[in-house]
């Protein structure tokens, strides 16, 4: 930043040197919010990407064949690409004791064609070569909206008791793999891809799942709504506690929240669709999914709309507990351990045809029931630490609506944010050195009129000498000066 004073020649600068030092970083102090402040206002009208990848990720590159595959990390994440019809081989080195879990979120560009079965599938293998996850169950597709959003799959290599395979250490390989796409865009999909270890138990525990659990749908969660906004991604996901929360959501938009579910808790969750403009109806148009700490799909449920209010409500799931593992249904199974459980919601992006791109109302009620129960004695620690845990910390966040620290600072309102934060440092920082020049500047002036007083002048101090000393001004430090005859060296 260049800053030019237009001053009244050199001979001047002697004296005007002071003041123009205090009021050149005041105008900088001032330059820079007026910059920080349009940075703001730029970033904050820039549109949202559609999924906010977490900061830091590793960029990687997939390979054609398990033996070529990068080494994966437990408790880091990484970003990667996957091509039109592609297969991708990543690696990870496991123990015979731990569980592993990997989710892969697909990320589609905005304005991509995409029908029903398109979606991804995420398998694991040994080093056998043997599927530890067979079928469709490590699928995930756009669905019924036929709107392309971030699509979440997963696959796990469950060690512990039980008669199944990829049981044994060594080195695995994670699979990913385009499905469907008939009628689909050939663009590229962007990838994030998670890795969670979950330690043994200290002791061998039941390996069946609960049978008997309060499976009856409570009252809907009623009382005043308080705002909250809803994040991009699994990485910004904004968090709630049980309540009433309300909030906007726009035609193809994918809004991310979490809640901390404790062991022996239940959860219940609906998303409210407001009534809007507009003529038609779509069969498809309001979507809810769950997903567990480790990303793992749980339960979704969907709503038409004829622009009256419409809810989706997910079915009641069981209270946390380390046996649900040993469950066939994923709803059941799902809720395998305590920790943040996101749920996401979306908006078909056909809504912007028949009722505009919005923004709609859109209202969560969620309900936590039950007293946390006795955490599941693991052997060891997780990776990353605490992600089967809700700490008093969780706790607080749900309770001030605290955003996952974990998105990668774009262009969004987080940047915005961060803008405004760094700025307003940097700003007030300039300000208070801006106040202090002054100062300096003006008690140096003012022992300078001492000594001047004191030592100047006429025969005993008898006042100032005319024409010699300029005297400061008592109205501060925007007022001008009183000037006496020709300029004196300083």
């Amino acid at each position: 930043m260049t800053i030019r004073c237009y001053g009244e020649g050199w001979r001047v600068m002697g004296r005007r040197t002071g003041r123009w030092r205090g009021r050149t970083v005041l105008a900088g102090a001032a330059a820079l919010l007026a910059a920080v402040a349009s940075a703001g206002q730029a970033t904050a009208a820039g549109t949202p990407p559609p999924y906010r990848f977490a900061a830091g990720a590793e960029k990687i590159e997939g390979a054609a064949t398990a033996k070529d595959a990068v080494r994966l990390t437990p408790g880091t994440t990484y970003r990667s690409t996957l091509r039109d019809k592609g297969k991708l081989s990543y690696g990870l080195r496991l123990d015979a004791v731990s569980t592993a879990y990997v989710s892969v979120t697909a990320v589609p560009k905005a304005g991509t064609k995409a029908v029903y079965s398109d979606g991804i599938k995420v398998s694991m293998q040994d080093p056998d070569g043997h599927k530890c996850f067979s079928g469709d169950a490590g699928a995930a597709r756009f669905g019924p909206t036929e709107s392309p959003r971030p699509i979440t799959a997963w696959a796990s290599r469950r060690a512990g008791p039980g008669t199944y395979t990829c049981k044994s250490a060594g080195v695995y390989s994670v699979l990913v793999e385009r499905i469907g796409g008939a009628g689909s865009s050939p663009d590229d999909w962007e990838l994030e891809l998670r890795y969670v270890s979950e330690p043994a138990l200290k002791k061998a525990a039941s390996t069946t799942a609960p049978e008997v659990w309060d499976s009856a749908s409570p009252q809907a969660v009623d009382g005043p709504a308080r705002i909250r906004r809803g994040g991009t991604s699994f990485n910004e996901a904004r968090s709630l506690e049980q309540g009433v929360w309300k909030d906007g959501i726009r035609a193809g938009q994918t809004l991310f929240y979490r809640v901390p579910v404790d062991w022996g808790q239940q959860l219940y969750a609906t998303a409210e669709l407001g009534p809007a403009s507009g003529d038609g109806f779509l069969g498809n148009a309001l979507g809810l999914s769950l997903y567990n700490p480790v990303r793992a799909f749980v339960d979704d449920a969907g709503t038409g709309y004829d622009g009256k209010t419409k809810s989706a409500t997910l079915e009641p799931l069981p209270p946390v507990a380390y046996e649900n593992r040993y469950d066939v249904d994923d709803q059941v199974s799902g809720m395998r351990f305590a920790g943040w459980y996101y749920l996401a919601v979306h908006l078909g992006a056909e809504m912007a045809g028949k009722f505009g791109d919005g923004p709609f109302d859109l209202t969560l009620r969620v309900r936590v029931s039950g007293t946390a129960g006795t955490p599941a004695a693991y052997d060891g620690t997780a990776v990353p630490p605490d992600a089967f845990d809700v700490t008093a910390g969780d706790k607080a966040e749900a309770s001030n609506g605290a955003a996952a620290a974990g998105g990668d600072g774009g262009p969004d309102g987080n940047t915005a944010m961060k803008a405004v934060a760094v700025g307003g440092i940097g700003a007030g920082t300039v300000l208070v050195l801006g106040l202090a020049v002054w100062t300096v500047v003006a008690r140096r002036r003012a022992a300078a009129v001492g000594a001047t007083l004191s030592g100047a002048g006429t025969p005993g101090g008898g006042g100032p000498e005319k024409g010699t000393v300029p005297v400061p001004s008592v109205e501060g430090p925007d007022a001008r000066s009183r000037e006496y005859g020709p300029p004196r060296a300083w």
